[in-house]
């Protein structure tokens, strides 16, 4: 088995890889979309459904406690195999049909073994820096989310190449990862408990830390989810050439945001959490209420304000988690990092299917300056937290 080193990298490689599959058919839909061939609804649909999936499987996780009883690469390599088949499976489907929602279903589903199994593996190796750690974690889940527009853009119209690269990547994240080892931190972790989680869940400190987390995903995956479609009819609209190489674009726009996870975890740990996760929400929102608007100005300031967007919408996501992770009983940090997720991709869901709704009835001059409200409530959260004693707690007492 790998060393430390080895394994945090293979753990990484796993997570960039495996999770191509999140937005596999919403990367090689956008053409369709595009096109009028593929209604936005529907498209929104497919994405919705792996969030549901996701949160489905987060929570049958944390309630069986499968992932304490089983050796967690196995776990991984299991559900990634299982998310690559459901995707492999669209290639039959395609996208009108029933089955189709209830495969991106079943990929969110495995999704659920590979991110929070991967984080976890991760933690084992980390005994310092818990904020740069699960910021690079989750800059490799950006990555992976961002991949299949690439296959997309050098795919071109032929979809299926994107679902099949995702699926490749996937199972060779199942093989890779189960040559990495378990580092010296790896325990049990707790069951979910209902009661000690709820009485845990009221507290002030981690209220306002989960307001923040809502505020930051009300924008999040819906920016992930309907910034290729955006930039197909900014870039268009711009009289631009590079309409052509949208997919591409898209793929730099959202990737952009892996770097922003792992310089957002660095400076969280030296100048703290609330004010990293502030200040990035306070941009990211700033870029959604504009970017608008940028069409009149030409595909440069499209492109520049996406970028800055993409790289500021995501930077903060992972000090949300260290943030749980600080503010919770050491014996309920599992517990409340689930019931986060499970929140917060429950309100992706809402916002994703929404999206065409906003678009028809204001277009996409003012549609993502709806999303711009989540950035501002969790601004305010974590002003609040920040007065609070406990959150002395955080990045050892760099708030």
């Amino acid at each position: 088995m790998a060393g430390q080193a080895g394994s945090i990298g293979l753990i990484v490689f796993g997570q960039v890889a495996a999770m191509t599959l999140w937005f596999s058919a919403t990367a090689a839909a956008t053409t369709l979309v595009a096109e009028g061939a593929l209604s936005g609804q529907r498209a929104g649909l497919l994405t919705g459904a792996v969030q549901l999936g996701f949160v489905a499987g987060t929570l049958a996780s944390a309630l069986s406690g499968v992932a304490d009883r089983f050796d967690p690469r196995r776990l991984f390599a299991i559900a990634a195999l299982c998310g690559a088949a459901a995707n492999l499976a669209l290639l039959v489907t395609g996208f009108d049909r029933p089955a189709t929602v209830a495969l991106r279903f079943l990929t969110g589903v495995a999704l659920a073994g590979v991110y929070p199994i991967g984080m976890k593996m991760a933690a084992s190796w980390t005994e310092r820096a818990v904020g740069l750690m699960i910021g690079v974690l989750v800059g490799a889940l950006t990555l992976g989310s961002s991949l299949p527009y690439l296959f997309n853009a050098v795919a071109g119209l032929e979809w299926r190449t994107t679902i099949l690269a995702s699926s490749a990547c996937a199972i060779t994240a199942a093989a890779m990862i189960l040559l990495a080892g378990l580092g010296p931190g790896h325990r049990r972790a707790p069951c979910f408990r209902a009661s000690e989680a709820l009485i845990a869940l009221a507290r002030r400190p981690m209220l306002l830390a989960n307001a923040g987390y809502l505020g930051h995903m009300w924008e999040l995956y819906a920016m992930w989810a309907w910034v290729g479609v955006f930039l197909e009819w900014a870039l268009t609209r711009s009289a631009s050439p590079l309409a052509a190489q949208t997919g591409l674009i898209t793929f730099a726009v959202i990737a952009s945001g892996a770097v922003g996870c792992i310089v957002a975890g660095l400076l969280a740990d030296r100048f703290g959490r609330t004010t990293v996760t502030m200040a990035a929400m306070a941009m990211s929102g700033l870029c959604a209420a504009l970017i608008g608007f940028t069409p009149l100005l030409g595909a440069g300031a499209v492109i520049f304000v996406a970028l800055v967007w993409g790289v500021t919408a995501v930077a903060d996501s992972a000090q949300f988690s260290a943030s749980i992770a600080e503010l919770a009983e050491p014996h309920l940090v599992g517990t409340m990092l689930t019931m986060q997720t499970c929140m917060g991709f429950l309100l992706t869901f809402i916002v994703i299917q929404a999206m065409p709704a906003i678009v028809s009835i204001v277009g996409w001059n003012f549609a993502f300056a709806v999303l711009a409200l989540g950035p501002a409530f969790g601004v305010a959260a974590m002003w609040r937290l920040r007065q609070e004693p406990e959150s002395l707690r955080l990045a050892a007492g760099r708030r």
